[in-house]
């Protein structure tokens, strides 16, 4: 396996690390993706033990509105955590 496609898997078995706490292998729940952001990303995004800054990814995640945040919805949390890390590399 290629050193992205291991990075790629690692993601999603972050993801499903997070996702089984409530029974469903597929989706987080608000209570979830604190834990993932306050263990996985706290270096990366400021505040996540703030419940306003964790509201707020919630809901900007969670576009069907379903109250849940799904695979697809978390890579758009991903994909934003590069683009920002990449562009901080630049401007070192």
């Amino acid at each position: 396996m290629s050193k992205l496609e291991e990075h790629m898997e690692g993601i999603i078995n972050v993801f499903h690390q997070y996702s089984v706490r409530t029974g469903d292998f597929d989706t987080l729940s608000k209570g979830e993706l604190r834990q993932l952001l306050l263990k996985e990303l706290a270096n990366t995004i400021k505040n996540t033990r703030d419940k306003e800054t964790v509201d707020k990814i919630f809901n900007g995640l969670d576009a069907n509105r379903d109250q849940q945040v799904d695979f697809i919805e978390f890579t758009t949390l991903v994909a934003s955590v590069l683009k920002t890390a990449h562009e901080n590399i630049h401007q070192e």
